[in-house]
């Protein structure tokens, strides 16, 4: 099955470089390419690629507003967005997940990471390196002002899908989870799908921010034992 993918960045040179990599890989093919969030719209609707590598920092409609319209439309509920930035550490991107990104990279990436990045969000999960997520969303709820509206409440999620919650909050991946609390990959699996039902999500990225604006898992915490 061939991933397809939708390149989104106002450099042209930067697509170039992309989609050198990504044609050259069998299993792989671009399908597009946007110079701006309002043509990534577009486009997103008319290929239904599988991933978009999306930049934050374009004209006429950034990365964030895209990512935004592409998670609140339905008929794209099977396109995933991965950010790219200069910048890992920019607050933005910390926004891109909560606005429905499975993940960030950033552009100096390894042709071989970037090709695994997309193989991972395309097959549903969200790619996020546990430290850099944590910092970043660390010093993105420093800086939350009194008027941003407050996460989801955790009361509707059971003791164990707070749980699992939390392990995902950490990084760990469903085989990881799985056997932390010897259940099998699909019962977390099953878990992870209530609590993202629950909270009215639909990425496991946008979990990890939820799991930190609730206070479930804070910067600088542990790995609860097993």
């Amino acid at each position: 099955m061939t991933i397809r993918v939708l390149l989104a960045d106002d450099q042209a040179l930067i697509r170039a470089g992309f989609r050198m990599i990504i044609d050259a890989e069998p299993g792989f093919e671009v399908v597009a390419e946007a110079a701006d969030g309002r043509e990534a719209l577009g486009l997103a609707r008319e290929t239904r690629a599988d991933v978009i590598l999306m930049d934050i920092r374009m004209p006429h409609m950034d990365g964030l507003e895209a990512t935004r319209r592409i998670g609140a439309d339905d008929d794209l509920a099977g396109v995933r967005v991965l950010v790219l930035t200069t910048f890992e550490n920019d607050d933005n991107v910390v926004l891109a997940l909560q606005a429905g990104a499975s993940g960030f990279l950033g552009k100096s990436v390894a042709p071989q990471d970037l090709l695994h990045a997309i193989r991972v969000v395309a097959a549903g999960e969200a790619l996020l390196s546990p430290r850099a997520t944590r910092a970043l969303v660390g010093r993105f709820l420093d800086h939350l002002g009194p008027g941003t509206p407050s996460a989801p409440a955790l009361d509707d999620l059971t003791e164990r899908e707070r749980g699992v919650l939390m392990l995902v909050a950490h990084g760990l991946s469903n085989a990881d989870i799985a056997a932390r609390l010897y259940v099998s990959p699909l019962t977390v699996k099953t878990h992870v799908n209530r609590a993202m039902t629950k909270l009215g999500v639909r990425d496991r990225a946008q979990l990890v921010v939820i799991a930190y604006q609730c206070g479930l898992v804070r910067p600088g915490d542990a790995l609860p034992a097993e």
